[in-house]
């Protein structure tokens, strides 16, 4: 917001004498280099100009008043950006950290792959062991069978 818009919007009910005040005000206070106050509400007005620029040599009150004027909106376009800034660096924080859980958790699944593997093996072996055994078994007794019908059973 401009300076002069500040003013009107301020007080709508301002009449000419109080606009001028408003404005030798200001003209003031870019002299002093300090944060003022009106005398119609606690607004403040602009404070000293960012330690950046300095007025040049010469240039007329008008000219003054409008560079300080854009540099002050440049300046609070500038912090609005290095806010923006800060909050980039927090949400990437916080990604960095969701990252750092998401391979916590995929090293946590290859585990629990790896341990569900083994134990498919392991009931894998089993099986066939048990295969193994009741084939055995069953040869045994097909074998004892034909001993018994033959008649050769040894004692």
């Amino acid at each position: 917001m401009t300076l002069s818009t500040e003013i009107l919007t301020r007080s709508p009910l301002l009449d000419a004498d109080e606009i001028e005040g408003e404005i030798g005000n200001i003209i003031l206070s870019t002299r002093r280099g300090s944060v003022i106050h009106s005398t119609s509400n606690d607004h403040p007005l602009p404070g000293p100009m960012p330690d950046y620029v300095e007025h040049k040599e010469g240039v007329n009150q008008v000219g003054k008043l409008s560079a300080e004027a854009v540099i002050r909106e440049y300046d609070a376009a500038v912090k609005e950006i290095e806010a923006l800034g800060v909050e980039l660096a927090e949400a990437a924080k916080k990604c960095e950290a969701m990252v750092a859980g998401v391979h916590a958790m995929v090293n946590e699944i290859k585990e629990l792959a790896a341990n569900y593997r083994e134990e498919g093996k392991r009931y894998f072996l089993q099986i066939e062991d048990c295969s193994l055994m009741t084939s055995e078994v069953r040869t045994v007794c097909e074998t004892l069978k034909k001993r018994i019908a033959a008649g050769r059973v040894a004692a």
